[in-house]
């Protein structure tokens, strides 16, 4: 699954915007190149909403974990909710019989499910190029993010 194969994916759901920080657009230099989902029926990139999905590709500086400074390597997050997040983290345990929890070089490890590594307890899940193993996964998990996002922008209409 490439970054524009994410891309796809979500601006096939209605109502989402992704924005791209670039030069001149007023983001903070480190954003540019990096993408930000959005829910917003009317078009426009919200003010006052964080976006549920992000595609990061570079390290920032009190993030440097996933190793996305190496060709080729992008991380996308997903905002799925506490709840939603511990019962994907355990099912790909189960799917993977394994106790072990993700940890030094592993967190830099592609193709695998984990918390983010910054805002993991916030229930965000982060995912380094999905491959083989996670790209339905990612896709579902994108799917109920923006279902979350779009009713949370019902219930404040």
């Amino acid at each position: 699954m490439t970054e524009d194969d994410v891309i796809t994916h979500v601006t096939a759901l209605e109502g989402v915007v992704v924005w791209r920080a670039s030069p001149g657009d007023g983001s903070p230099e480190i954003a540019w190149g990096d993408s930000f989902v959005y829910y917003s029926p009317d078009g426009t990139v919200p003010a006052a909403t964080q976006p549920f999905a992000t595609i990061v590709t570079k390290d920032y500086p009190d993030d440097v974990s996933s190793q996305l400074h190496r060709p080729g390597t992008y991380r996308v997050n997903i905002h799925a909710g506490t709840d939603a997040a511990a019962r994907a983290l355990a099912q790909q345990q189960d799917t993977e019989h394994t106790g072990a929890q993700p940890g030094g070089s592993e967190l830099a490890a592609a193709d695998a499910l984990r918390p983010h590594p910054t805002y993991g307890r916030a229930g965000w899940l982060a995912v380094i190029n999905p491959g083989e193993r996670t790209t339905a996964l990612t896709r579902a998990l994108l799917t109920a993010a923006w279902e979350s996002a779009r009713s949370r922008y019902q219930r404040s209409s």
